[in-house]
């Protein structure tokens, strides 16, 4: 049975800890395992209470929580099985193991929790068994020994084992002896057995043979062979095997609920064997069964073999002695038939005996059945009236689990919105300190394109410190690589979208206020989208899912039980509105498809609407990738997209809604959930079939934004995320725009006219749910919705944002209901919102269809070429080109140019932006650079100027002579002029030092000023702005070819190559320094201009100017370099428009000029152009002449919007040029120009110290004095150190030791100490009998001749004079509290208020950390007590002086040593303990309650006063009247007021029992023990007569108003202070002669 046990612990339950058959005593001996093994069952809640110490106080702890656990499970235990287990009696556990296993099994069937086993008890026996476990834990106290006990009697057994060795090893020889002695008496008494054996044997057989004469009953006698008892031998093991395999079976049977049918009784065996036990184990033993079966089987047969033969042999024996006995058994006849007569008569009251018996047993069954019928009934009543318990208690678990689940959620909520402050908050920092760092590099000029920069990072939430360097980057970067790219892209997009837009940074000046953003170039806008279009074909689009107009479209959305279904059944019955539920509609498309229909059996409808719903299914397919279009699909969708497929090839026609069921059938069957998209397309071939005079209400659908998004896409056709993505497509323009580009599709209007969302909170979910009664559950076939509600409420919260952001943001539909109402007023509310949008939709279409009567509905044709104007001689008005009124030419081009075109022009939009973003990201990078170059020679200049120097050496050694000579010959005039001699050489050489610091600072500053990097960084400064023009030249050209290229092509031209003419702007040469050169046409030859020479000039002036002065002279010739560039830029863009005018109009030079001057203006030139031709031509020549006209004046129009607009952007980059470079010029020469102030400023501050320390040394000189204090020459300062001598002062004599003086009658600290000592070495716990402390004092007494252990005046006290005493502080007992003696032989001492032991109560709390009550000694002398030692004693006027000796101070220490526990290490004091010994009082009963204070840790007020008791018989020992001060402020006492509460702990620790606790043991105590003032159990009874069963705190008010409590304060006399005074009779017996 223990490998049960141990296969079912191991394998089932799955302890903590491995077990063996052999270990369960020591295991289970602490009871921990058993609590484990309950709370794996779910029974033992408190299982956190329980601990796995072996100690008696935890042993104690776990039985204790274990009774009530096992008691409830039916199980016999009490305190004498706990102290069986614990003391490790064997077969004790073993034994409750298997009654908890009974019980356990028969519970897990029963699936009864523990609160359900706890509800079913009777509330009488249960009270009972509440009184019945208070008692057990009593008891098992008083059985259990405690920890120190065991302690104690383990070292008594090891120095008893010692002793038993050598009692064990005599003990061994005389047993030798002995069992030598008793082996010859067991021979000799076995001999003597085997004779009268032999003698009862031989008298048997002849008492058998005279009986044999003689023949009662025809039964052989029992033959006592030995054969015969070697067979009954076989016959008992038999039987005992039997006997075994009996109870194995009736244990099984007493498992299973019913009784096993004969056919299945091994098979049940097994299973059950297989179930609850080892089946390694069971499949041993049935085999070993069956081997011993077929052994006895063996056996038998030999055995009857053999038998036969003994009865062969023994039947020839029998006949011959039946023959010789036959005349014998027939003389005796008569009387054998007398004999079988009264045995039939005796056989015949036995029938009747029997029959009666069975009547009677009959009788008991049916009773016995009644019984059980009735305990059944009842049995079911108790059932259904727990499952109601169960039910509610269910309730309650689940609103507590939807609590914990609301407070995670704000939690989360508070964690998101805590980090998301932390990271602005930490930003904001970070942008702060950015701030200050670059004041301090900026001299407080932090220039504004920093702080528009660190404002883009704040507001992108970006960090604004630099997370990696970018510079290289690596193949695979790391996140904050990632990050500075970001940083980087974002400010390079702002940089270009200021440059762009002519804003910010790039914004002109108030004087250049006329240079605008220039505007559209819209010529160029429609070129480039005409080839854009011919480019990338726009994609057809799909058509569009056809819906007939409802009159209301909706949904009711809301959390479980909100009430959705009731409202839409009231909307069906009043409104005539379709219900549409997915449930049934899923369901209903399952039964269509499992009955096979067809379309013609769907629904009857008209031949159009067959048609639309046909068109709508198509849709359907299409929008949701139903077709074979999708390329990638997952698995499992594609198969039941692939049964609809085939089902629509191979099986007759099925309506869709039928191929719709068969696919969510073949997803249900596998055990998938039916995706968004079926679900969909299911809804929407519903509303497909909705009558159009109808509308129609979805039930709680949609449920996820991703169903929202694809109902949209389904119902009006349009995918919410392609639209955004449309953006993003090829041939979108960035430069220029086409004003006359189609725009964007009207927003059609959302698939739901209203949203209706029920609001109900998640306390009223709860409160529904369990209103609903059981048979309501069952009715409506919700069994699983308890168990699913919180996770239904939790995924509603989850997935409502999104939809309410989609329903309220995006389409403005949500309409928000009160849900907690009454059910009519929510009805209403509803019905009247869907009401009401019927109303405004019927009014909406009202107007439109007003509207679409009035609009004439005509649309513009297409412009082609036989729309021009005919050649009429009439003047028409004048058009602009690109304005509203023009037409454009739009003539046919050939397929390549726009396949070269397009590439082209988009390589051109590239390589612009990117090269914009380069060059403003190095002028950033720039901007940086100067910022930190200028705060760090500012910043070396100033350490430079710092820099140490020998100045001090010689001021020491001057310092040094001067005080070295002799104090009589100061007076000497000779010696004074010497003196002052030597203080004129000093300065000399003090002012040589600082002439040459100064030659050195003017030499560094103009290392720093010719070191030539303002001219460096003005060059690159310069080159970058010159990169900036070349890219608008580069611009410029390329759009000037695209042009020419473009309407070249629509004459029917060939474009010419003109790369030849690119013109190219030169960049200044810098040396060293790598400038990004940047140009769109790389492979093409730059060309020379004109101002390459200025360029060399310019150059070479910069490396030559280096001194500050000439730094704002260079600025001018900056100046020129740059105006000189931009004339040639400007020139070069207006030569090349002049050049294209000239070279591609077909007139006259007069013409031309003309032609020129016109375009100028900006006035179109055709009909100047028409007039001058001389000659006549035909009406197509005519019309082609015109549409080339018309081509070039288009072509010209654009490239004179083109030329303004760079012109302008030039115009801007050369005046942004000129401020950089006067910006970096100036702050240049500021910084240059504060070195020099600061060089200046150095050397008048040094010259100044110099002056000062010569005329110090002068009046010293004068005074004829030394100079006491070092002279100290720092820098620009000087001052006498006062810290620093350079004449010792003299040494003082050291202090007398303090010396303690005693007075009469007070103990010094030694005295004390020494007391202390002695006590603690005879009774460490501080209890000691009156006699013993008698002995003691009596010794010391005597013994104190010359060693000064007691003051004089103790020196007479007397036998009577120590029993007076004694008897002061020992009330009730014969113990003495000897450190409660040692706290009145310290005085004086201050004595406290309770205020005072408050405070100094939670100050040591405070320290107390753990909360462990203990502290150390460092912590006790850091905290300390109400008083404190006397600080000004270490001081006195005279050294030779003994200082006072600090008693308080002292004595704060003896009070941790007479206190604390040192048997530890470090010594720990309980400090509670400690206050209550300084809560004695002359008044005892204030006293206590000043103890009831300090223990509850609350003030606790007096109410009546008790009158004050005498001291008692001793005549030296005084009551002192209450020396507490008085309180000045009330706050400092209601700081520590309360309402308090006591515990039964608390109360212990005040009313503390020594005489029958705390006695110490030790050689000279009594082993007598009596009987303590304030029994434990008193307590426990007052705690239960005032309410508190579970001995749970209670109000100290209450407990005071208890007779017993009022008793016992008032005659409890521990806490009565008590202070000592002269023993006047001593001093007047010492006196007298």
């Amino acid at each position: 049975m223990a490998g049960v046990l141990c296969g079912w612990l191991n394998g089932e339950v799955r302890l903590s800890r491995s077990l063996v058959p052999g270990s369960f005593a020591e295991e289970f001996s602490n009871g921990y395992l058993f609590g484990e093994l309950l709370h794996k069952y779910g029974l033992q809640d408190d299982f956190n209470k329980f601990s796995q110490s072996r100690v008696a106080s935890a042993k104690l702890n776990n039985f204790s929580l274990l009774e009530p656990t096992l008691h409830l499970l039916g199980v016999q235990f009490n305190e004498n099985v706990a102290q069986d287990i614990m003391t490790g009696q064997h077969g004790a556990a073993t034994k409750l193991l298997y009654e908890l296993y009974i019980a356990l099994e028969k519970k897990r069937k029963t699936k009864l929790t523990a609160v359900a086993m706890e509800a079913m008890r009777p509330t009488g026996p249960a009270k009972l068994k509440s009184i019945g476990s208070v008692l057990y834990q009593e008891r098992l106290k008083s059985l259990t020994p405690r920890q120190a006990d065991l302690q104690l009697q383990q070292v008594s057994e090891h120095f008893e084992m010692k002793s038993k060795a050598m009692e064990d090893k005599i003990a061994r020889i005389h047993i030798s002896e002995q069992q030598k002695v008793q082996k010859l008496r067991e021979e000799q008494r076995a001999q003597d057995i085997e004779k009268h054996r032999i003698g009862r044997r031989r008298q048997n057989e002849i008492m058998a043979k005279i009986q044999a004469a003689i023949i009662q009953v025809p039964k052989p006698r029992p033959n006592y062979t030995i054969k015969a008892i070697e067979a009954q031998k076989l016959l008992k093991k038999k039987r005992e095997a039997e006997d075994t395999y009996k109870e194995i079976n009736k244990f099984e049977k007493s498992i299973k609920l019913k009784v096993p049918t004969p056919e299945t009784t091994a098979q049940t065996a097994t299973e059950l064997l297989n179930v609850y036990s080892d089946d390694e184990y069971i499949r041993k033993i049935q085999k070993r069964l069956e081997e011993d079966t077929f052994a006895r089987e063996q056996r038998e047969k030999r055995r009857r073999k053999m038998l036969v033969e003994q009865l062969i042999a023994h039947e020839a024996q029998e006949e011959a002695y039946r023959e010789e006995q036959l005349i014998h058994r027939l003389m005796r006849q008569s009387q054998q038939e007398r004999r079988i007569a009264v045995q039939l008569m005796h056989v015949r009251h036995e029938k009747e005996v029997l029959r009666q018996n069975r009547i009677y047993r009959e009788k008991q069954y049916e009773d016995r059945r009644l019984k059980e019928f009735q305990k059944a009934l009842d049995s079911e009543a108790a059932l259904a009236k727990q499952e109601k318990i169960d039910c509610e208690e269910q309730t309650i678990k689940e609103r507590e689990r939807h609590e914990k689940i609301a407070v995670g959620r704000a939690q989360a909520r508070y964690k998101k919105h805590y980090s998301i402050c932390w990271e602005v908050i930490n930003q904001i920092i970070d942008l702060s300190t950015k701030v200050g760092e670059y004041r301090i590099l900026t001299n407080n000029k932090i220039p504004m394109k920093l702080m528009r920069d660190w404002k883009e990072f704040f507001f992108s939430e970006k960090p604004i410190y630099e997370q990696a360097s970018i510079h290289p980057l690596p193949n695979e970067p790391s996140p904050e690589q990632l990050v500075e790219l970001n940083k980087m892209n974002l400010l390079d997009e702002k940089d270009y979208g200021e440059y762009k837009s002519m804003t910010g940074e790039w914004c002109p000046t108030e004087d250049n206020s006329e240079n605008k953003p220039p505007h559209n170039n819209n010529i160029l806008g429609h070129v480039l989208r005409r080839l854009m279009e011919i480019f990338y074909p726009p994609k057809p689009k799909s058509s569009l899912p056809v819906f007939p107009s409802f009159p209301i479209k909706g949904c009711i959305l809301g959390k479980l039980f909100s009430g959705k279904t009731t409202c839409v059944k009231f909307l069906e019955k009043v409104c005539n509105i379709q219900v549409l539920s997915i449930d049934t509609l899923v369901q209903e498309a399952i039964q269509a498809f499992l009955k096979n229909e067809m379309k013609s059996e769907h629904s009857l409808i008209s031949q159009e609407a067959e048609s639309s719903v046909k068109q709508n299914e198509v849709s359907i397919f299409i929008n949701f990738r139903f077709g074979y279009d999708r390329e990638k699909r997952c698995h499992e969708y594609s198969e039941h997209l692939n049964l609809t497929c085939s089902s629509n090839c191979t099986l007759p026609q099925l309506s869709v809604r039928a191929q719709l069921g068969a696919a969510s059938q073949k997803l249900l069957k596998k055990g998938k959930s039916i995706p968004d998209e079926l679900l969909v397309a299911i809804l929407l071939e519903a509303i497909n079939q909705t009558p159009p005079e109808m509308g129609w209400i979805l039930d709680g659908f949609p449920m996820t934004i991703n169903q929202a998004k694809l109902f949209e896409k389904g119902y009006i056709g349009v995918d919410p995320d392609e639209a955004e993505a449309e953006d993003m497509n090829p041939g979108k323009l960035s430069l220029v725009t086409d004003p006359r580009a189609p725009n964007k599709p009207p927003v059609s209007l959302p698939a739901f006219d209203v949203s209706v969302l029920l609001d109900i909170s998640d306390t009223t979910v709860l409160k529904r749910m369990a209103s609903l009664k059981y048979a309501e559950i069952l009715e409506e076939k919700i069994d699983l919705v308890r168990d699913q509600v919180l996770h239904r409420i939790s995924g509603f919260l989850d997935t409502w944002p999104k939809l309410e952001n989609w329903f309220s943001v995006h389409q403005n539909i949500l309409v928000k209901v009160n849900a907690e109402t009454e059910e009519s007023l929510v009805c209403k509310a509803v019905k009247e919102i869907l009401m009401g949008e019927i109303a405004k939709k019927q009014n909406r279409s009202k107007l439109f269809c007003s509207a679409q009567e009035k609009l004439p509905g005509k649309k513009p044709l297409p412009v082609t070429s036989q729309d021009l104007v005919p050649s009429v001689p009439v003047t028409p008005p004048p058009i602009e080109p690109g304005s509203d009124e023009w037409i454009y030419v739009d003539e046919p081009l050939p397929k390549e140019i726009p396949d070269f075109l397009v590439p082209y022009w988009e390589n051109i939009e590239n390589a612009y932006v990117s090269t914009i973003k380069v060059i403003l990201r190095c002028l950033r990078d720039e901007q940086h650079s100067i910022i930190y170059y200028l705060a760090g020679i500012r910043k070396n200049f100033q350490d430079y100027l710092k820099r140490p120097d020998l100045k001090q050496e010689f001021v020491s050694q001057w310092q040094s002579d001067f005080n070295s000579i002799a104090d009589d010959l100061r007076e000497d005039e000779e010696t004074k002029a010497e003196l002052h001699q030597r203080v004129t050489d000093l300065r000399d050489v003090l002012w040589d030092i600082c002439d040459k610091r100064r030659e050195e600072a003017e030499q560094e500053c103009t290392d720093i000023m010719s070191d030539g990097w303002l001219l460096d960084h003005k060059g690159i400064a310069i080159n970058h702005f010159f990169s900036l023009m070349q890219v608008e030249v580069d611009r410029f050209q390329d759009t000037k070819r695209l042009l020419h290229d473009y309407y070249k092509a629509m004459e029917g031209k060939i474009p010419t190559d003109d790369s030849q003419n690119f013109t190219r702007l030169p960049l200044l040469d810098i040396i060293d320094i790598e400038i990004p050169l940047v140009s769109v046409k790389l492979h093409l030859q730059e060309t020379n201009i004109t101002k390459s020479k200025n360029r060399g000039i310019l150059l070479k002036s910069i490396k030559d100017e280096n001194s500050s002065e000439n730094v704002a002279a260079t600025f001018g010739k900056d100046e020129n370099l740059i105006s000189d560039t931009w004339q040639t830029a400007v020139t070069a863009v207006s030569d090349m428009v002049r050049n294209c005018l000239c070279a591609d109009t077909q007139l006259p030079s007069k013409s031309k000029d003309c032609e020129w001057d016109y375009f100028s203006a900006g006035l179109p030139s055709n009909v100047p152009v028409v007039e001058v031709s001389p000659v006549p031509l035909t009406s197509e020549e005519l019309k082609k002449q015109e549409l080339t006209l018309k081509i070039q004046q288009e072509y010209f129009a654009a490239l004179k919007h083109e030329e303004e607009a760079t012109k302008s952007r030039l115009d801007l980059i050369k005046e942004k040029a000129l401020a950089y470079i006067e910006e970096l010029t100036v702050k240049s020469e500021e910084a240059y120009k504060d070195m020099e102030k600061w060089l200046g400023a150095r050397f008048l501050a040094e010259m100044s110290s110099v002056e000062k320390l010569i005329e110090i040394g002068r009046h010293h000189i004068e005074c004829s004095s030394k100079i006491q204090y070092e002279m100290t020459l720092e820098e620009t300062d000087f001052f006498l150190s006062s810290d620093v001598k350079v004449i010792p002062d003299p040494v003082p004599p050291p202090h007398v030791p303090q010396v303690e003086t005693s007075d009469s009658g007070t103990l010094t600290i030694s005295q004390l100490n020494t007391f202390h000592k002695q006590f603690l070495q005879v009774a460490p716990k501080g209890f000691i009998y009156k006699k013993v402390f008698i002995d003691i004092f009596i010794e010391v007494i005597n013994l104190n001749l010359g060693t000064n252990y007691l003051p004089d005046a103790w020196m007479n006290l007397t036998l009577p004079d120590l029993q007076n005493l004694t008897s002061a502080f020992t009330v009730n007992s014969e113990l003495i509290d000897w450190r409660r003696f040692l706290l009145a032989a310290a005085q004086p001492w201050p004595v406290p208020s309770l205020t005072q032991l408050l405070k100094t109560l939670n100050i040591f709390k405070s320290v107390d950390v753990a909360g462990s009550g203990l502290v150390t000694q460092e912590c006790y002398m850091q905290v300390g007590l109400w008083f404190t030692g006397n600080e000004d004693l270490n001081s006195t006027k005279d050294c030779t002086e003994p200082l006072p000796f600090d008693r308080l101070g002292c004595l704060i220490k003896f009070f941790f040593s007479l206190f604390a526990d040192t048997r530890k290490d470090p010594a720990l004091l309980n400090y509670i303990e400690m206050l209550l010994y300084f809560a004695a009082h002359s008044d005892p009963v204030e006293g206590v309650y000043r103890a009831l204070s300090i223990a509850a840790g609350t003030h606790i007020h007096r109410k009546e006063e008790s009158s004050l008791k005498s001291a008692g018989a001793f005549p030296y020992i005084d009551v002192v009247k209450n020396e507490e001060p008085l309180i000045k402020d009330e706050n400092e006492v209601l700081k520590y007021t309360d309402e308090g509460k006591i515990s039964l702990a608390t109360l212990l620790k005040v009313f503390r029992d020594g005489a029958s606790t705390d006695e110490d043991n030790h050689r000279f105590s009594s082993l007598e023990k009596e009987e303590g003032l304030v029994p434990y159990i008193h307590f426990i009874k007052i705690y239960k007569k005032l309410g508190t069963e579970d001995l749970t705190p209670i109000p100290v008010e209450l407990l005071l108003k208890h007779p017993f409590i009022q008793d016992l304060i008032n005659r409890y006399q521990e806490y009565k202070l008590i202070v000592k005074i002269f023993l006047t009779h001593i001093q007047h017996t010492a006196s007298s002669p």
